[in-house]
C-alpha cells in the first residue's frame, strides 16, 4: 500500500512517497521523471515522522548522513549506482566517469547518468552531487539552480557557483 505526503523546503515543497511505511520516493516541483500523482497512493503523514525529523536536521545543516529505511525501485544497475550515490561523503562531489570506475565498469558514465536522472530518492540519495567530467553542472531532474543552491548549501559557501 502507497502513501504520501507533501512537506515544505527550503528548496519548495517535496512529495515523499512509502510502500508498506518504507519511503520510496522524495520528488521536487516540477521534478523531471517524477510519476503521476495519481501513483503516490492516499495522502497520510503516518509513515514519515523519521523522514521529515531527519530532512528538517539536514536543511537545519545539523544532519549529514541519513540513516533510512529505502526502498529503491529500479533495476539491479540503477540500484548499483544509487548505492553508490549513497556513498559520496557530504559537500563533495563525483563525475559521472568516477562513479563509473567505482563500479568497476570506466565505460559506463553515460550509463550512470540516465541511472543518475531516475533516481526515486533525490536529496537523500544525494545525486545532486554528481557533476560533469569539467567540474561544472549537468543535468539535474530538480533543475540545475536547485542543484547548485543544495551543493552550496553542503559547502557551506551560498552565493558560489560552479559554473
Amino acid at each position: 500500500m502507497k502513501q504520501h505526503a507533501v512537506i515544505d523546503s527550503p528548496y519548495g515543497a517535496l512529495t515523499l512517497v512509502a510502500e508498506d511505511g518504507v519511503l520510496c520516493g522524495l520528488y521536487m516541483t516540477d521534478q523531471r521523471h517524477r510519476p503521476p500523482e495519481e501513483t503516490f497512493g492516499t495522502a497520510d503523514d503516518g509513515p514519515f515522522a523519521q523522514v521529515e525529523e531527519q530532512l528538517t536536521a539536514y536543511f537545519a545543516g545539523e544532519l549529514k548522513d541519513f540513516s533510512l529505511d529505502l526502498r529503491l525501485n529500479g533495476t539491479p544497475f540503477q540500484r548499483t549506482v544509487w548505492d553508490q550515490l549513497r556513498e559520496i561523503p557530504y559537500g563533495e562531489t563525483r563525475t559521472y566517469g568516477e562513479l563509473a570506475d567505482a563500479l568497476g565498469n570506466p565505460a559506463a558514465s553515460r550509463a550512470v547518468g540516465l541511472a543518475n536522472g531516475r533516481n526515486p530518492i533525490g536529496i537523500i540519495v544525494p545525486c545532486h552531487r554528481v557533476i560533469g567530467a569539467s567540474g561544472g553542472l549537468t543535468g539535474y531532474g530538480g533543475g540545475l539552480e536547485r542543484k547548485q543552491r543544495l551543493l552550496d548549501f553542503e559547502r557551506g559557501s551560498a552565493g558560489r557557483t560552479l559554473f
